[in-house]
């Protein structure tokens, strides 16, 4: 019989400052300005945070022989625009800093045994690249990992919609497809690569098919929240972004995950949250969810 433990990491990848009328969707000013101050450009500071988590088995006739892989929830933005386009989308960092963190936990690229990407928008799977260089071309930063996305959000990203063309990152795909270890996920399925302990909530509000990993934890699920809930102030049911592609939708699939989740203490995790970067869920005297003792980090977490 093998035992399994899972630890559970946050880290950070490079930061961004979005327009907060952009990220709070038909929210007033006067509302989001609550939660987070924006600069003189009416910019917020978003984080692209991404879920390590240390896996280690071994079989219990010989626990001391133990094998270790590491699983990362999405690279974030990355360093792979040219200049120009760093500064339109607010990129604060010009080095790869997901490289740089993984370094600080003792981690380097090849030791990176998957990448689960929700879904392939640029600020979600940009850090698959190497660092912009001028007159170099891109290639994959993980030369050992299995990337696993969804069929749908693959398929979205080859044949995107005029409004969420800009998005994509078209070198990024034939790069995913040329490298032999990319694991396309069916609608409804698990994914071989990471196992029965580790499984998808389906989201089409945002982009069609994003996929939002949970993984078992000893007592309680951990759920990778995506562009789902991005952030702490984005639980509370009605905040969408303007990015969103359905938001009445949205607020349905946030609604039963949250509902579902509560049940069972599980814990959300922000990709996008500035100051957060995970929480249980609460439930407020009116009936709403907010982000219950939320976390600035996680540093080995077992639930």
């Amino acid at each position: 019989m093998t035992a399994v433990t899972r630890e559970f990491w946050s880290i950070l990848g490079n930061s961004q400052r979005l327009d907060g009328g952009a990220m709070f969707g038909n929210a007033p000013k006067a509302l989001w300005t609550r939660w987070i101050t924006p600069d003189d450009h009416n910019r917020i500071p978003l984080a692209c945070r991404c879920l390590l988590i240390k896996e280690t088995s071994s079989h219990t006739e010989t626990p001391h022989v133990q094998s270790v892989r590491h699983i990362l929830c999405e690279t974030g933005i990355g360093a792979f625009f040219e200049p120009k386009m760093k500064s339109r989308f607010g990129v604060q960092e010009s080095s790869h800093v997901l490289l740089q963190s993984l370094e600080e936990v003792g981690l380097k690229p090849e030791q990176i045994d998957i990448i689960v990407l929700s879904h392939l928008h640029f600020d979600h799977a940009g850090g698959l690249l190497s660092e912009w260089r001028e007159d170099h071309p891109l290639s994959l930063a993980f030369p050992q990992a299995t990337y696993v996305v969804g069929e749908r959000a693959l398929e979205r990203a080859k044949t995107p919609h005029a409004r969420d063309r800009a998005s994509f990152i078209p070198e990024l795909l034939s790069l995913l497809e040329e490298s032999g270890r990319l694991e396309v996920v069916p609608s409804g399925s698990q994914s071989p690569s990471l196992g029965a302990d580790y499984h998808f909530h389906e989201s089409d509000g945002h982009t069609p098919g994003q996929l939002l990993v949970e993984i078992k934890g000893d007592h309680a699920p951990m759920v990778f929240c995506g562009d789902l809930i991005p952030g702490a102030p984005w639980v509370h049911l009605p905040i969408t972004m303007g990015y969103d592609r359905f938001p009445e939708l949205l607020i349905e699939e946030k609604s039963r995950l949250l509902n579902d989740l509560s049940k069972r203490q599980g814990r959300l995790f922000f990709t996008h949250d500035s100051r957060y970067a995970s929480s249980l869920i609460g439930i407020d005297e009116r009936g709403r969810y907010f982000a219950r003792e939320p976390s600035e980090s996680l540093r080995g977490l077992k639930i």
